[in-house]
């Protein structure tokens, strides 16, 4: 077996574990301007998942996660973002799940600082058969820069869960990196998505989350939103192959 087999199937024989894949994506520092709202549909689906129940967890194993996310400018560097949840698993039918909300803010362009940031706090809930965590908060400070067609973007999270299966409260470290480069109206990068467990017990490389995503952003007309791409899982604790799509249409209702 050659290099590129072996790798072929890595990504494709990895074993999966949780129902978590409703919104993928690694947020940019900017925040939505005064006045204006974006309508986006993440739509991920879970070719290669878990096939079991784990602590109560339906498999993800060809689960269709549907998440409507509503994001609001409430004023210059701040918004609003509101999240529904959805989900169709075969055998357990369509199923509404859970809803957040997420307040963010960013630092004015007029603090002319080298790169940007943003903090975003996002608090819901989602049902136990879905989530180990019915109750949970993230914190999630983004830092990001663009070099003429080069773009990268860091989110090191924090997960927090606030009520669930073991009520430990500590927060687990879930970094998110984005890299993508810019041929005049489409982008194409990676992704990457960890989660590699609570910060006073790192488990094993093994049993931690890291998922690469091959992604392609079209910026065809600025009210439209357009990012796509297979998912990989790069451990055994990781959702095996998810495709993603997000599509995303923004509104400025003053002049509406």
């Amino acid at each position: 077996m050659n290099k590129l087999t072996a790798l072929i199937a890595l990504f494709f024989n990895v074993s999966v574990f949780s129902q978590e894949n409703y919104e993928i994506q690694v947020y940019a520092s900017p925040t939505m301007e005064k006045g204006y709202s974006i309508f986006e549909l993440h739509s991920n689906f879970t070719l290669n998942g878990e096939k079991n129940i784990l602590d109560g967890v339906r498999p993800s194993n060809h689960s269709l996660h549907e998440t409507l996310e509503i994001t609001h400018g409430i004023c210059d560097n701040f918004e609003i973002g509101f999240y529904l949840f959805t989900n169709y698993t075969s055998g357990y039918g369509y199923k509404v799940i859970g809803t957040h909300i997420r307040p963010r803010i960013t630092a004015p362009e007029k603090w002319k600082w080298p790169f940007g940031v943003s903090l975003s706090t996002e608090i819901g809930y989602q049902k136990k058969e879905y989530s180990s965590d019915t109750w949970s908060i993230e914190i999630r400070p983004v830092i990001d820069k663009q070099f003429n067609n080069f773009y990268i973007s860091f989110n090191p999270t924090l997960g927090i869960g606030l009520k669930g299966i073991s009520n430990d409260h500590t927060p687990s470290f879930e970094p998110n990196i984005k890299t993508s480069y810019t041929f005049n109206k489409v982008a194409l990068g990676l992704e990457y998505y960890g989660s590699l467990g609570q910060l006073n017990e790192i488990p094993d490389i093994s049993q931690q989350g890291h998922a690469l995503f091959l992604v392609a952003d079209l910026f065809v007309d600025p009210k439209w939103e357009f990012n796509f791409g297979p998912g990989f899982g790069l451990t055994k604790a990781t959702d095996g192959f998810v495709f993603k799509l997000l599509i995303g249409r923004k509104i400025n209702w003053k002049h509406s």
